[in-house]
C-alpha cells in the first residue's frame, strides 16, 4: 500500500482512520490493478490514470466518492450534481459501512467509467469509457 495514503489515514481522529483504514483495504482488495496515491490531498484510485475512487474527510463524514457512480443506479449512493457523474457514501462510523454493497460498488466502479482522465482536453465534456 502506498505509505502516503497510511499516512493520510493516520492523521484522523481514530473512528475515522478506522474507517479510512477498512475503505483503503477493501478498495485495495477489490481493485488490487488499480494506482492509488495522494490526489488533490486525498487517496484515490486509478484505472489506466482514470480516477475510479476515493475518500476523503468532509464535514458530514468521511466521503466515499465514485468518479462514476450516479451510473451504478445504487439506492445508497448520492448524487449531488448534475454536470458531472460522481456520487457519495459519507460515514462517521465502521458499523455504518455495508461491506456488500461497498464489494458491488468497487465491481461497478471498474465496469462503468465516464473519462474524468481527459476532461480538460474535452473542456469539461465528460464522454463514457465503459
Amino acid at each position: 500500500m502506498n505509505p502516503e495514503i497510511q499516512t493520510y489515514n493516520d492523521k484522523q481522529t481514530p473512528e475515522h482512520k478506522a474507517i479510512c483504514d477498512l475503505l483503503m483495504q477493501e478498495i485495495s482488495t477489490q481493485l488490487s490493478e488499480a494506482e492509488n496515491r495522494i490526489w488533490h490531498a486525498h487517496p484515490v484510485w486509478f484505472l489506466n490514470g482514470n480516477p475510479i475512487v476515493g475518500y476523503s474527510k468532509q464535514k458530514a463524514g468521511i466521503r466515499l466518492m465514485f468518479w462514476s457512480g450516479a451510473d451504478f443506479e445504487e439506492e445508497n449512493l448520492h448524487v449531488k450534481g448534475g454536470k458531472f457523474k460522481d456520487a457519495s457514501a459519507f460515514y462517521n462510523l465502521v458499523s455504518d459501512i455495508e461491506i456488500s454493497d461497498l464489494k458491488r460498488w468497487l465491481e461497478k466502479s471498474r465496469a462503468i467509467q465516464w473519462d474524468y482522465k481527459n476532461i480538460f482536453k474535452r473542456k469539461g465534456v465528460l464522454e463514457k469509457l465503459q
